[in-house]
């Protein structure tokens, strides 16, 4: 999803947390979404760039490019039909209701997702940081269906499992850095602890229902629509007094600058526009 909007990374995060109620985006009749960029966040949304919590039922985007990061499409549970999600390495294949598509652009790639006629797309499209050392990797995708994705079970509630760990359940793994992520239904009077590793950031949305995330000692309410970012957490309790809908992720931060221009993401100038002169080029491949 491309916003051309030139933003500089802050790799030295303050003393959390870091809520924002992020922008909401329409573009035409089709296309709705609350987005939360990295610069809201004080850098402690680091390993992530962006994310948009969207809901989709005509072409909107049309066929773009990707480069020094990965795309990742998250589809929640209540979508319906099919969203086709093509690019240049050949892939051309319907995500269903609760799959995920990681696509690791790097050197850069082509791309093109939209719902099949009659659909309604109810997902996550996040951006994913690199590491500096594989920017420059050769282009990768994964596809992980539903069915195949675990569930944790809390305090009434249940979290599917998409990416990583948590509870010592294991999960399906990202590529180049671990990054969990946790797609949470609370039932009311619910909680779901979330067990990880230590010194990780945290980054939450509450995607329907307010909650309280309480971690070292610390708390703090989520109205719908708002979200957290974290530092230095392990164990993460959500609550839900009336239930809620909920994601979580973690991941170690990379702490390193980049320069993002919509869904382009470099170490450099240079190497954003080096990139962008490539996809001008045609050197980025394409999609019949």
């Amino acid at each position: 999803m491309d916003k051309q909007v030139l933003q500089r990374s802050t790799i030295r995060p303050f003393q959390g947390p870091a809520l924002s109620a992020g922008r909401r985006i329409t573009l035409g009749d089709g296309f709705s979404a609350r987005s939360y960029n990295h610069a809201d966040f004080s850098g402690l949304m680091d390993p992530l760039i962006m994310v948009d919590h969207f809901v989709m039922t005509e072409p909107t985007f049309g066929t773009h490019a990707h480069a020094g990061l990965s795309a990742v499409t998250a589809m929640f549970e209540d979508s319906e039909g099919a969203f086709r999600n093509r690019d240049s390495l050949g892939n051309d294949i319907d995500l269903a209701a609760g799959d995920l598509y990681w696509f690791k652009a790097a050197r850069g790639a082509i791309h093109n997702e939209e719902p099949r006629p009659g659909a309604r797309t109810h997902a996550l499209q996040v951006f994913v940081n690199l590491p500096q050392k594989h920017r420059h990797d050769p282009p990768a995708a994964f596809h992980l269906p539903a069915k195949d994705i675990p569930r944790v079970s809390g305090e009434r509630a249940e979290a599917r499992l998409v990416l990583c760990e948590s509870n010592s359940v294991k999960g399906a793994s990202a590529p180049d850095l671990p990054l969990t992520l946790l797609d949470i239904n609370i039932r009311a009077g619910g909680r779901f602890l979330h067990e990880g590793a230590n010194n990780q950031h945290a980054w939450i949305l509450s995607i329907e229902g307010s909650v309280v995330v309480s971690w070292n000692g610390t708390s703090t309410v989520l109205q719908s629509g708002t979200a957290v970012a974290l530092e230095g957490t392990a164990d993460i309790s959500i609550a839900s007094e009336l239930g809620a809908h909920v994601v979580l992720f973690t991941g170690y931060p990379l702490r390193e600058a980049f320069v993002q221009r919509g869904p382009f993401a470099m170490g450099s100038m240079a190497e954003l526009d080096a990139a962008e002169a490539d996809y001008r080029a045609g050197r980025l491949g394409s999609i019949d």
